[in-house]
């Protein structure tokens, strides 16, 4: 084994569980510690103050300006108490990450030293330089100004004793460069539809709010191998390794034992989210070996996203306290499951009902088929700008295939709920007084006993599959920011549920009694969206010519799943709702075609060093080691002999030669093609010339030189194997 390979894979195996520090308090002592909320807000402000914030975060109000002075004087007494000598509005730009710069809460005290100050205008308001963050052109070099203003409706937070204030972030003239300003509006946009819709069955409900709960799936790697592997350390994947002999086929892995290292690890990091406020509660192997998954308890959806860009950031660190690195890429490993951040989504009203969930009464009922429906009308009519919204260079890899879900939106309802829709779409409603389903459930409109859909299987190969009081968006990536998917998805139901009450109320301006005009709507919107509903096996090639039959998005390249976003009924979408502009929407694409670039750039660059450098001179090596053996044996017998003797030897040099010149080849091929696009002024078009061009090379370099770890000696490959990356206890 080579020198470097044996000392990391000696260091990973060795490699013994460190202890953690378990608090001596029980997690409801210290759950929130490091979190500014209510019973900070209630200890550390005065009580008109208390008052009038809270007032605001429920009522969605503004804050005056005297009131947020008082408030930044309290918090910042609460930061110093927990050891914060720091400030920072924490924001989210579009690089799927968060970003934030930190201020002492020093000022001069004008006698030579210094006080520490914080008022209402550092709270509410920063000025970060906009040009430097991914803006589609919205801001130039010379056009820097940028806002950060506080989110009242998250609570700020002490990591790493800077006080942290969840802001948004727009530029000097108005439009959003962030992830949370246009999440926040599609909240608020989705609200009032939602309200608007649930006063036919309680009039007395004032806010919808909608809910989130992910499920954050992740790879652990030993940090030795992480670090003897280039092309995870620089694109969090492996860009070559062929599968090992055992990988996830005898399902061992999933819901296993977790190892002892892992396993204090998975507490080190339950025990830090706690403490800022994230209710981590499920933790379990994975599918894949050394994949695992992290789940909180459902939140209000801004917060429930902070939480997890949060934990994103939290995880690589308590990691590394534990020698691991933490791989969020969407498809580290080839062959095997890949890591998805299922968002599980729903909708409930400030009197406690879930909008998805089946009741006992005719009312609640009709509530629930209600929303349900609209809800599939909404992404039957969105399916490609729900796809675009989830799409990503790196998530691209991962659909499709092991588990994961194809690139068609379908929805998945199981069999009791199509049931109940087929019946009211081909019943009037006189019918729909006494209809009798399977197991005795009863189908009765106008005084529904109780609908029971806990025993409806689940699929595996929806992208969006209805769960039993939720929907399960199962297509986001594991590295993906949920607000990307939470924009379009609460944005487009918002839309429909608009368009839903405008017909309702116009059937009722009309005289028509207000259940024939929710059930005429219903049976409509059922017959409309009856494409998007699928229960089969997504993987399917079937079900691709079925999808396409239907009218439903399958395209399949990254950059032009991304032109949903700018088709006119997109665009008309986002206006109405409120949530994004056309200049916001157009430059969002920009920067999504440019990530997506560089992205691929990236590890086009990594998997031509790793080729030349460390792959094909060790083949070669190798190569010659045969020859020099072919040659010994030649020495000592006949040619023929020699070939007979030695046959294996030499159908291995020969296919060594043919592979290192196919490799040689196509790193050559995609220098050129990548040379070729960055001549490409046009940043969509320059994103398709990379998929079209750059990729296709990266495929077939990696499958040469795949072949190759087969044939060269273990002893010399020098780059960690699957076998060992992934087998570490």
């Amino acid at each position: 084994m080579s020198s470097l390979r044996f000392k990391v894979v000696d260091e990973a195996f060795n490699r013994k569980a460190d202890p953690v520090e378990i608090p001596a308090e029980r997690p409801e002592k210290y759950y929130g510690k490091y979190v500014f909320n209510r019973q900070r807000m209630f200890e550390y402000l005065p009580a008109d103050t208390f008052e009038a914030l809270i007032n605001a975060i429920d009522n969605k109000e503004p804050l005056p300006r005297n009131v947020a002075d008082s408030v930044a004087e309290g918090m910042k007494q609460w930061a110093i108490d927990n050891g914060a000598r720091h400030y920072s509005h924490w924001f989210q730009p579009l690089t799927e990450t968060t970003a934030e710069k930190h201020d002492a809460f020093i000022e001069h005290d004008g006698k030579g030293g210094v006080i520490e100050r914080f008022n209402g205008k550092l709270l509410v308001q920063q000025e970060p330089d906009a040009s430097s963050f991914p803006n589609g052109g919205i801001r130039n070099t010379f056009e820097a100004r940028g806002y950060s203003a506080w989110d009242i409706s998250s609570p700020a937070f002490i990591l790493d004793n800077t006080l942290c204030i969840p802001t948004i972030f727009i530029s000097y003239t108005g439009e959003s460069l962030d992830y949370k300003t246009p999440l926040l509006r599609a909240l608020n946009s989705v609200d009032k539809a939602a309200t608007a819709v649930a006063r036919y069955f309680d009039p007395e409900v004032k806010h919808v709010r909608s809910y989130l709960g992910w499920e954050q799936e992740y790879f652990l790697v030993d940090e030795s191998l992480y670090s003897a592997r280039p092309d995870l350390m620089l694109t969090g994947r492996t860009l070559m390794g062929h599968e090992s002999a055992k990988n996830q086929q005898l399902e061992d892995h999933y819901f296993g034992a977790i190892p002892s290292r892992v396993e204090a690890f998975m507490l080190d990091l339950e025990i830090e989210c706690h403490k800022l406020g994230i209710p981590a509660k499920t933790r379990h192997n994975e599918v894949a070996p050394n994949q695992f998954e992290l789940a909180p308890i459902f939140e209000e959806t801004n917060l429930a996203n902070d939480h997890n860009l949060l934990l994103m950031s939290l995880i690589g660190e308590v990691a590394r306290r534990h020698h691991f690195r933490v791989l969020l890429h969407e498809k580290p490993f080839a062959g095997i499951n890949g890591s998805g951040k299922h968002n599980n989504w729903s909708l409930g009203t400030d009197r406690g009902v879930l909008l998805f969930s089946p009741g006992k009464t005719a009312k609640d009922n009709l509530q629930f088929i209600t929303f349900t429906v609209n809800v599939m009308a909404a992404v039957h009519r969105h399916n490609a700008l729900l796809k675009a919204s989830i799409m990503s260079a790196t998530n691209a890899h991962r659909l499709g295939a092991n588990e994961a879900p194809p690139a068609i939106i379908s929805i998945f309802t199981g069999s009791q709920l199509a049931e109940i829709l087929e019946r009211i779409a081909t019943s009037s409603n006189e019918q729909l007084t006494d209809i009798a389903t399977h197991e005795g459930m009863q189908l009765n409109v106008s005084q529904i006993p109780e609908i029971m859909l806990d025993n409806t299987d689940r699929n595996r190969t929806s992208p969006f599959a209805f769960t039993g009081n939720r929907f399960e968006f199962r297509a986001v990536g594991s590295t993906a920011n949920c607000a990307s998917a939470m924009i379009a998805l609460n944005a487009v139901v918002a839309e429909q549920l608009m368009r839903f009450h405008a017909a309702v109320e116009r059937r009722r301006a009309a005289g028509e009694e207000l259940r024939h005009a929710l059930l005429e709507e219903i049976r409509a919107l059922i017959v409309e969206s009856a494409p998007i509903h699928f229960d089969g096996n997504g993987y399917s090639d079937e079900w691709r010519e079925e999808a396409a039959r239907r009218g439903l998005d399958c395209e399949t390249s990254t950059p032009l799943i991304f032109d949903a976003y700018l088709r006119p009924a997109t665009v008309d979408m986002f206006r109405t709702t409120g949530v994004m502009t056309e200049v916001e929407l157009a430059a969002r694409n920009e920067v999504k075609w440019e990530m997506y670039t560089k992205k691929v750039q990236i590890e086009a660059r990594v998997l031509g060093d790793l080729a030349l450098n460390h792959i094909l001179p060790v083949a070669v090596r190798y190569q010659s080691v045969l020859l020099d053996n072919v040659t010994k044996l030649s020495a000592l017998y006949p040619m023929e002999k020699v070939r007979e003797m030695a046959a294996g030897e030499l159908g291995t040099i020969e296919n060594i030669s043919e592979h290192t010149r196919i490799i040689k080849s196509q790193v050559e091929c995609m220098v050129d093609a990548r040379r070729e696009a960055n001549r490409i002024e046009s940043e969509r078009a320059k994103a398709i010339a990379y998929h079209d061009n750059v990729v296709p090379c990266m495929d077939v370099i990696r499958y040469h030189i795949d072949k190759l770890e087969l044939m060269v000696d273990n002893e010399m490959w020098p780059l960690p194997k699957y076998r060992e990356l992934l087998f570490i206890r």
